[in-house]
């Protein structure tokens, strides 16, 4: 009787390209703290979410998190979520967001 043949390897975990991540290395929250990014709380959220006003990479955020399909808590794509749901910036924390003039 011939001998069985052995398992085919395991297929190779797909992991991120470079293309894939690049946008990670010019997100305005790289550096902040992860319990600021990941932050249930608008007020403990609010570094996140100022360096989302401004950041240039909030689609390719929004799309890679998709937040509303993982009940992600944190900040993702310039709003804050909380089990997949966006949370509302109360209204004295949201001016805080607005740009400022400079003088």
């Amino acid at each position: 009787m011939p001998a069985p043949a052995p398992p085919a390897p395991p297929a190779p975990l797909r992991t991120s390209s470079s293309a894939d991540s690049d946008w990670r290395l010019r997100a305005a929250c790289t550096g902040l703290a992860p319990q600021t990014v990941f932050a249930r709380r608008p007020k403990a959220a609010l570094p996140a979410l100022r360096a989302c006003a401004v950041c240039s990479v909030r689609r390719p955020c929004l799309d890679t998190v998709a937040p509303a399909d993982n009940l992600f808590d944190g900040v993702s794509g310039g709003s804050l979520w909380r089990n997949g749901r966006r949370v509302a910036v109360p209204e004295a924390l949201a001016a805080a967001l607005e740009p400022q003039e400079q003088p």
